[in-house]
């Protein structure tokens, strides 16, 4: 078992986006408009947060775009590929990136994350998600997405696969005995034989677990399926929040699901994703927020409204007056983003114009000085609403370097961040348990159930 961190510290990882995930993050002074396919940029991103001592760096990704999408969205690396080469040139960080159940067969999928594994020499996490746009059918040879709730069961039974590819040799399977000629013990390795609702699996997995035994399971769904997949099967959860108040509910929520699962108080980590603004006084970085926000453009407002509802054209309302009626619109997209804007729009009766503009700006609640930033991070934290929080991802590319250097001092002087590594996996940095080989531990059970009756014997 790895030695756990110290419970009382906050987890940190840092988003690395390009040129951002917003429309107008690409047009930030000092930041190169190719940064989403310039390996440079993410590898010197990744140097940055690891010298700033962060747990993890995180690669967002989705497989469907249209024009109108994001920057960032319309040209990207593909995460993995990304990893590999910003896994050579870091030592400690860990490295998180997204992939979709929805449209990966389990075996490729286990084996991509266990080669950066072994890469990063156990410092690699999946953000598993279900994919919320129906147009990613159309790229993955079907006519039609998979329905909310078959993908959060296909999820569920292509993690256990993957896990149990993941156990396909025991840690000591390879002897590479030059003078006998064993490499392998063969009783060492494991067939998966998986025939389940949605997989046919029969394994072993052609590569070895890693130090950290596997990699780190992030979830990043905030409907009911997805806080359940996240509550039984994650390392960690990945999600946002506008207030301390909506962020606290779900943090109770998710940790008693969890305990109804078995799990323990600490398990899953929940990390809301923030975009703190970083100024001299309160008054400034209120004031700089607003500048940003001011610079909105209603109609890729509009574009970005229609994201959660699968790129609904919402251009064929009227601006001014109610946010439309859309029954049950976004319900097979991502649909508590959907879900949400649906109520919100309805409880503060907005028109579809105040919608557009009240969802496309970003009002952080880590607005203000470095003291005043840091004293919400703190009341998050100690009050349970967070484990931690994962940074970035569209606003100006030098807001974490404000925070690291202006919010990080002040969060290590209060002693919640760590001021130097103690681990070198990912699991390590976030204090979670390496996963025993479930072939192992069953043999180890089988030889204690014969040495028992014959020690009660002797």
């Amino acid at each position: 078992m790895t030695q756990k961190n110290r419970s009382d510290q906050l987890k940190l990882g840092a988003i690395l986006a390009g040129v951002g995930t917003t429309q107008n993050a690409w047009r930030q002074p000092g930041l190169p408009g190719d940064a989403s396919i310039d390996i440079g940029w993410y590898i010197a991103g990744a140097q940055k947060a690891e010298a700033a001592r962060f747990d993890f760096v995180f690669i967002v990704d989705s497989p469907y775009i249209t024009p109108d999408s994001a920057p960032h969205f319309l040209n990207r690396l593909e995460p993995l590929t990304l990893l590999s080469a910003v896994a050579v040139h870091t030592k400690h960080i860990g490295l998180a990136a997204t992939l979709t159940t929805s449209y990966n067969e389990p075996f490729n999928v286990a084996r991509a994350f266990a080669s950066l594994d072994l890469i990063s020499h156990g410092r690699a996490g999946w953000n598993v998600v279900t994919t919320g746009l129906e147009g990613a059918a159309g790229n993955y040879g079907r006519d039609d997405h998979f329905p909310h709730d078959v993908r959060y069961r296909r999820a569920r039974e292509h993690l256990s696969v993957v896990r149990g590819l993941w156990d396909s040799y025991e840690d000591d399977a390879f002897p590479r005995d030059k003078q006998t000629g064993v490499f392998l013990d063969k009783s060492k390795q494991h067939a998966l034989h998986h025939k389940g609702e949605f997989f046919s699996v029969a394994g072993p997995l052609n590569i070895s677990r890693s130090r950290q035994g596997h990699p780190v399971i992030f979830q990043a769904g905030g409907s009911e399926d997805g806080r359940n997949l996240a509550a039984t099967s994650a390392d960690a959860i990945f999600t946002g929040h506008e207030s301390f108040e909506e962020a606290q509910a779900f943090y109770r929520d998710i940790k008693a699901r969890a305990a109804i699962a078995g799990r323990s108080n600490n398990e899953p980590l929940v990390l809301p994703g923030i975009s703190p603004i970083v100024a001299d006084t309160d008054e400034a970085a209120q004031t700089l927020q607003e500048e940003r926000n001011g610079k909105i453009d209603l109609q890729k407002a509009l574009a970005a409204l229609g994201r959660p509802f699968n790129y609904y054209d919402f251009s064929q309302h009227a601006l001014d007056e109610p946010f439309p009626d859309l029954g049950n619109r976004g319900a097979n997209g991502y649909r508590s983003h959907a879900e949400r804007i649906k109520r919100i729009a309805a409880e503060e009766k907005l028109t579809l114009r105040q919608a557009a503009l009240r969802f496309a700006v970003r009002r952080s609640p880590f607005v203000g000085s470095a003291v005043t930033v840091a004293d919400a991070i703190e009341h998050w934290f100690q009050n349970k609403a967070a484990d931690g929080f994962i940074l970035g991802g569209g606003g100006d590319p030098l807001d974490i370097d404000c925070f690291v250097a202006e919010v990080l001092p002040l969060l290590r002087e209060r002693g919640l961040f760590r001021s130097e590594y103690t681990h070198d996996t990912l699991r390590g940095h976030l204090g979670l348990e390496v996963p025993v080989n479930r072939h192992a531990a069953r043999r180890e059970s089988e030889i204690a159930a014969t040495i028992e009756p014959a020690a009660a014997l002797a």
